[in-house]
């Protein structure tokens, strides 16, 4: 399964492991900023949008190089730092993100995401109302050829797969909305490209119909942002099994104070 960002998973622990990506030392030293969970073999970081989770060896600063450089010192590791990575998070993407510094418990992980055992809830700023308040979304979607894009086609068109995810309406931001999504498949852009297909683009999302978003404030990233957070994943521990909720903190910068949110 491949869950791209909205989440990436991979199928096998040889695919999850990065041997050969490193980054800057400033990158590494903010991992300490960005973790949310170190549990044994588990780790969870908060992804800042912009930051790519992955890329080739020797090309610009990945979330995965810096989660390895900064387990590199804080364990004093010479030579490579294994991470397993059970799922990814598109660039423009932010929020939780789990790894595992093991092969065995990158393997368990990353069944529970071929199964789809894992929870996963995002959080999305939308240009328009959906007509219902909450519902079940269900698409057929395919990657574009040689675009980094996917579209919604007819139901069991060649390379097509069926996307579904479940929403509800958290609250009305003037002429936006607040979402909670809850992902039912794992496919290419599913959330960004479900909603645009219904008039109701994410923020910022100029690929798939949206306008710039450029909220500013502090910790606002260069560049093109997308309203787009995974809020949190809830999976079993690889090693005491017990069911374990990651909650990452929304951005500062979308100016959304959380408290306020209703989210029963």
């Amino acid at each position: 399964m491949v869950d791209h960002g909205d989440v990436g998973a991979s199928s096998s622990p040889e695919t999850m492991t990065s041997e050969s990506q490193s980054t800057a030392p400033s990158l590494a030293e903010s991992v300490s900023d960005w973790l949310l969970l170190e549990d044994g073999p588990l780790l969870a970081v908060n992804k800042p949008a912009g930051l790519l989770t992955e890329g080739v060896p020797g090309g610009e600063g990945t979330l995965v190089g810096a989660v390895k450089d900064w387990l590199r010192v804080r364990y004093d590791k010479p030579g490579n730092v294994y991470l397993g990575i059970p799922h990814r998070l598109d660039g423009p993407t932010s929020g939780v993100i789990v790894f595992t510094r093991n092969s065995k418990t990158a393997a368990r992980v990353a069944e529970q995401f071929e199964q789809r055992k894992v929870s996963k809830i995002y959080w999305a700023l939308l240009e328009a109302h959906p007509e219902t308040e909450s519902g079940l979304l269900v698409d057929w979607l395919r990657k574009i050829p040689d675009e980094a894009r996917s579209e919604v086609c007819e139901p069991g068109a060649e390379r097509a797969k069926e996307a579904k995810l479940e929403y509800r309406v958290l609250c009305q931001l003037g002429d936006r909305c607040l979402v909670e999504v809850r992902l039912l498949t794992g496919r290419m852009h599913q959330i960004r490209v479900q909603f645009a297909s219904r008039g109701c683009p994410v923020a910022g999302d100029v690929k798939y119909g949206g306008q710039p978003w450029s909220p500013g404030g502090a910790g606002c990233p260069p560049g093109e942002l997308i309203a787009l957070h995974a809020r949190s994943l809830t999976l079993k521990h690889p090693i005491r099994y017990d069911e374990l909720t990651v909650e990452a903190p929304l951005p500062e910068y979308w100016g959304i104070p959380v408290e306020d949110v209703p989210t029963s």
